[in-house]
């Protein structure tokens, strides 16, 4: 991870904006990248605003976004002048290096990295700040996590498992909106940049490399949007070298086995790595238990939203008929 450097292509944080940060340092700082996706940043920001805990400052990355992002971004600043939310622009380097920016300019003591299409729940920050709070020798804490859609569909909640340095090496048992102490950015050297997927994942396994523990709270105080798109569905789709690249990124936390396989399967061309099934056990396969259960919840709600629509459909054209909708 680099610092952020000053000037044109990543610039400070913008001068003279209503919402400008008093002198005071926040206990929280809520760092949200926004490439594209100026529709959906209101919803993010509107989440942060409703929180119980009130000591926060906010940090949007717009990330060289070619849409109204910085727009969005000013108009909520010029909407909640009391409130102390910042706009940092930037050249398109990807959601890390945006990471990467926005906490480097925030001044919490404690870090929540937010996606600008999803949401927090009201109580995210009280309950997880009280967690760190409370326990010194805690570094990260992390929650449940409720998938939602655009469509007006009951979210599904993903539960998940209490804390576990071997699991974690094996699965994503934790995402990426999780409050965690400045100190572990300082210490992993951020997220690694070049990596377009699988970099919370890294982040996670880079913190339990330096010996930086987690507590999990049971809630679903995190909301994922689910869109069919995203890169999410590309982690999915190149799992096998999303893994591989996080074990050649920490070689001391696997057995050589699987550094062994890490390596063969790098070097081979995209297409063929993708479709070798030869993998360790310590890092499972693409149908590990957290992959096949998000599978199964994707799937549900694609089936739930044709389904909606349909009756949609069918509402309609009994209505055009001017027959009864049956109850």
């Amino acid at each position: 991870m680099t610092s952020a450097p000053s000037g044109p292509e990543r610039g400070p944080l913008e001068a003279g904006l209503p919402g400008a940060a008093p002198a005071r340092e926040p206990v929280v700082s809520v760092v949200i990248p926004c490439y594209d996706y100026g529709h959906y940043l209101p919803q993010a920001v509107e989440s942060v605003l409703a929180q119980t805990y009130p000591d926060w400052e906010l940090v949007v990355v717009d990330d060289g976004s070619p849409d109204d992002t910085a727009a969005v971004t000013q108009s909520l600043i010029a909407a909640h002048p009391g409130r102390r939310i910042r706009l940092l622009r930037q050249a398109n380097a990807g959601v890390s290096a945006a990471r990467n920016a926005g906490i480097a300019a925030a001044t919490g003591r404690y870090i929540l990295p937010l996606d600008a299409d999803d949401v927090i729940a009201p109580t995210m920050l009280e309950l997880t700040v009280a967690v760190l709070e409370q326990n010194p020798g805690i570094a990260i804490a992390s929650t449940d996590v409720s998938v939602f859609t655009d469509d007006d569909l009951p979210a599904q909640v993903l539960r998940l498992p209490d804390y576990d340095r071997d699991l974690l090496l094996r699965r994503l048992i934790m995402f990426y909106c999780s409050l965690y102490r400045r100190e572990v950015w300082q210490t992993v050297g951020g997220y690694v940049e070049d990596m377009r997927a699988g970099e919370d994942w890294d982040f996670w396994i880079a913190c339990a490399e330096h010996g930086f523990t987690a507590q999990h709270i049971p809630q679903p105080l995190f909301g994922a949007r689910n869109k069919d798109d995203g890169l999410h569905v590309e982690a999915a789709e190149n799992d096998l070298a999303v893994r591989a690249r996080i074990v050649a990124n920490h070689p001391g936390m696997f057995k050589p086995v699987t550094r062994a396989w890490a390596r063969a399967l790098l070097a081979q061309d995209e297409p063929e790595a993708l479709a070798d099934d030869r993998v360790p056990d310590d890092i499972l396969t693409r149908a590990a238990d957290m992959d096949s259960f998000l599978r199964v919840v994707m799937q549900l709600q694609r089936t739930a939203r044709l389904q909606h629509r349909h009756i949609q459909r069918l509402e309609e054209a009994l209505a055009g008929r001017g027959e009864p909708v049956p109850a």
